[in-house]
């Protein structure tokens, strides 16, 4: 390794390191506000090396990684995230632990769970992609746990686990389908023997279908969703968001780097194999959604139903199916935030508030946190004038434009069903106060998470991203059109 291969792996050194420094600062000292803060530093300066890392790219180093600016967006994405999420959490801890301790080790996860997202977005090999899969899975089995006291956080965890196992088992089958097929374990080495080959074996579409259902699996598309629905529900809120926006888009980077280099969705059996996800997808987020009484839970099958359109987006292919794909994705990450954040904020006044009930009237009583909830759920709804609407329609275009005219009409369709509960849950915010949605005065001076100024700015830093990509998306979609480029680039390059 050459300097200019240490500057491309700047963030991830820099990650790596601080978590490091983050367990030792722990062994020797447990101060949950310094942690907290070093946590969200980490991140902080880690994000700061990105434009550094981006003069050096884009450059594969060894074959395991390959740095370009397709992976330094999505660092850029998964680190501000992480971010959003450290500040919001600081409160909830405080609040879900009272006396007890051990909440230091928490951040350190978190760190570790977003090292393991960052080494997705670079990954170009099976030894890096599964690394990169199982750190991020095991850090958020023990994130999800964490509040161990707790019987729906222990129970979430255990089915998280098992997901992870089921879904690295599929992964680790199908990579040596693949490896048995063409002899090569990097993306490009297996998409050009795949290119030469003159007809597809059972052994090689066996491969691709495992490893797709495993990544498929962590997504959560239907039908392999079920584990989604309880693990937003029993994990703590702060980590509901990260699996929900981090974990996600990590998934969704490594997902288009496979499918650009190895070239899968020009299969066609692949390729209705995805349509029939895509649909499948949308039809059952939705329709489940209508019937929870559980914000978490509705959220939960609306995150099903928002990756069938990205699937949609997906299938497209070219470098309008990237480019959509991308902008749904940061979309939707803000909008999770918004919608997850003010869940977490709202049950840091004590007690967790995931009934649709409990939100009965927010807005006389918390006016500021129902119109972020309620424009967090226009944009998950695809209202115009923000983020969520240009985010659809830049999947409904891809779709056009590629000729995918039923799975258009899907999308189309079942975004009208979603308005219902969307437009539901926001009149409860606007209805008639009651007692189960108001808090005493006096618990609200002792526990004052509204007024905290990273609560502020969190929130507030969501609620502008999603109002301004909602206006004036051009910025954004010119820095996706240069990462996709990119990307395209690479994948085209001979091993």
């Amino acid at each position: 390794m050459i300097l200019q291969d240490f500057i491309v792996l700047s963030p991830i050194l820099t990650l790596g390191a601080f978590a490091l420094v983050t367990m030792l600062a722990i062994a020797f000292q447990r101060h949950h506000a310094r942690i907290a803060t070093f946590a969200f530093l980490s991140c902080l300066f880690t994000l700061a090396t990105l434009p550094w890392a981006a003069s050096a790219a884009p450059r594969t180093v060894t074959t395991l990684l390959v740095v370009d600016r397709h992976a330094l967006l999505y660092m850029g994405l998964i680190l501000t995230a992480t971010m959003v999420i450290i500040a919001l959490s600081y409160r909830y801890l405080i609040v879900q632990f009272r006396e007890e301790e051990g909440v230091e080790e928490y951040y350190l996860l978190l760190l570790l769970a977003t090292f393991g997202g960052l080494v997705l977005t670079t990954a170009t090999h099976f030894v890096s992609f599964f690394l990169g899969f199982e750190l991020l899975g095991l850090s958020l089995c023990s994130l999800i746990g964490y509040l161990r006291t707790r019987r729906h956080p222990l129970e979430a965890a255990v089915k998280y686990l098992l997901l992870s196992i089921t879904a690295s088992a599929l992964l680790l089958f199908g990579l040596a389908l693949l490896y048995f097929e063409s002899g090569a374990m990097t993306f490009q080495g297996v998409g050009a023997i795949l290119k030469q080959a003159h007809s597809v074996s059972a052994l090689w579409l066996g491969g691709l279908v495992l490893v797709l259902v495993g990544i498929a699996l962590k997504l959560g598309l239907a039908p392999f969703h079920m584990w989604i629905p309880d693990v937003y529900q029993g994990a703590p809120t702060p980590i509901t968001t990260y699996i929900a926006t981090v974990s996600k888009a990590a998934l969704v980077a490594l997902l288009l780097r496979f499918a650009t280099e190895v070239g899968v969705l020009e299969l066609p059996a692949v390729a209705h194999l995805f349509s029939l996800l895509a649909v499948v997808s949308m039809v059952t987020g939705n329709v489940l959604a209508l019937l929870q009484q559980n914000v978490k839970r509705l959220l939960a099958y609306s995150s099903i139903a928002h990756f069938g359109y990205v699937l949609v987006a997906l299938l497209a292919g070219g470098p309008p199916a990237a480019e959509a794909v991308t902008f749904y994705v940061i979309v939707y990450c803000a909008m999770s935030l918004g919608a997850f954040g003010v869940v977490t904020v709202y049950s840091s006044e004590g007690g967790d508030k995931n009934r649709v009930e409990d939100y009965q009237g927010l807005f006389w009583t918390r006016p500021w946190l129902a119109a972020m909830l309620a424009l967090s759920l226009l944009s998950l709804a695809g209202i115009p004038v923000t983020a969520g609407f240009i985010g659809k329609f830049y999947a409904i275009a891809a779709g056009v434009d590629a000729g995918l005219w039923w799975l258009v009409l899907a999308l189309i369709a079942n975004g009208v069903v979603s308005l219902y509960y969307y437009l539901r849950l926001i009149v409860t915010l606007f209805g008639e106060a009651t007692t189960s949605a108001t808090i005493p005065e006096a618990q609200t001076v002792q526990k004052p998470a509204f007024i905290s100024w990273t609560t502020v700015c969190s929130l507030g830093f969501v609620a502008s991203i999603i109002l301004v990509l909602g206006v004036y998306p051009e910025p954004l979609i010119e820095l996706i059109r240069h990462s996709v480029n990119t990307l395209l680039m690479v994948a085209v390059q001979k091993p």
